[in-house]
């Protein structure tokens, strides 16, 4: 079974971190966990801390990024897939802390790039209606078609164009220019979806069901809204300008070997 590794941004999670990473060693496929902690004023990444002198007993499988300072959510991602690709993972999978992801999908995005053929696979609340559960309905609302406006703007052939729960193969990230990415909050997760899918990627919704945290408290902001609803529609007109060449066409032999 080739490599895999969960990445698990964080800032004060205190009460959520050690039962995620428990509930992730505790799955079918043998993932390691790398999280990317902002320097938690809770102690989140002391608690990971000691949570490797047992998880690392045997093997290194739980790793940990202390950043300085709250940074944004992609730049964490991007700080996550340099690591794994240093490392070699063949499988990248992102999700949150606070069990909003329920960790057992994880084996199923898993298989849907390992078994299914697909390059990224994305844990959509989405596919079969709209999965949501303790959101407001507001909330819902604002989440759900943000995902229409992201798809009418850019033309991505998905329903939740901003799920943060996903699995990407390693060819996906050493392909599309991480260094260029310019969304630092929700937004991230758009942007890489539609480079993924402007490079010629096979994408493919997992139907999840999403459920809002319970513990801790949440880091959605008006400024996350923001970014995302302006700058999609710049990403797309810049993407008018630039030449994507796709991977599948650009390698017959890449193909053959995913």
């Amino acid at each position: 079974m080739k490599k895999s590794i969960v990445i698990i941004p964080t800032y004060n999670e205190c009460e959520n971190i050690r039962p995620v990473i428990e509930a992730v060693f505790s799955l079918s496929v043998p993932f390691h966990v790398l999280i990317v902690d902002d320097n938690s004023p809770d102690g989140t990444g002391d608690i990971v801390e000691e949570l490797q002198k047992h998880y690392n007993a045997e093997e290194d499988k739980l790793h940990l990024i202390r950043r300085p300072g709250k940074q944004g959510l992609g730049t964490a991602y991007i700080a996550g897939f340099h690591y794994a690709i240093r490392h070699q993972y063949e499988y990248i999978l992102e999700m949150d802390a606070d069990f909003s992801h329920d960790p057992q999908d994880l084996v199923r995005l898993y298989h849907a790039c390992a078994t299914d053929g697909a390059d990224l696979s994305i844990g959509s609340r989405y596919a079969t209606g709209v999965n949501v559960v303790n959101w407001p309905i507001g909330r819902v609302l604002l989440s759900y078609f943000a995902s229409a406006y992201v798809r009418m703007i850019t033309g991505l052939p998905i329903k939740d164009t901003t799920a943060g729960f996903v699995c990407y193969r390693r060819s996906v990230l050493e392909t599309i220019p991480l260094e260029h990415i310019k969304f630092i909050g929700y937004a991230f997760q758009i942007e890489t979806k539609f480079l993924a899918w402007k490079y010629g990627f096979r994408l493919n919704e997992v139907p999840i069901i999403f459920t809002d945290r319970t513990r801790g408290e949440s880091k959605m902001s008006a400024g996350i809204f923001k970014e995302a609803f302006f700058g999609v529609l710049h990403m797309t007109i810049t993407s008018w300008f630039k030449k994507y060449i796709p991977v599948y066409k650009e390698s017959p032999q890449l193909k053959e070997a995913l």
